[in-house]
């Protein structure tokens, strides 16, 4: 299977580093090979979303906003594929 690319999106503020540090534990636990790209380019995030943080796996949003997805949720959206 291919590496999974995965980006998390925003400004550099806590709640977008802790979905960051979520997205990093969900992968590990998961024992998926993946790539985490952390943007936090503005230009670069609203090609995706509107509200941060956001969670895109394989180019598709999986998760934006508030509430943050726990390291379960997370690794329920990674099995899916985005």
């Amino acid at each position: 299977m291919a590496k999974m690319k995965i980006k998390v999106l925003g400004p550099g503020c806590v709640n977008c580093k802790k979905l960051l540090e979520t997205t990093q534990a969900a992968v590990k636990e998961a024992g998926i090979e993946a790539e985490i790209e952390y943007v936090t380019d503005m230009a670069a995030i609203q090609k995706y979303l509107m509200m941060t943080p956001g969670l895109v796996i394989n180019e598709k949003v999986a998760h934006q906003g508030k509430p943050l997805p726990n390291v379960d949720k997370v690794k329920t959206m990674l099995k899916k594929g985005g």
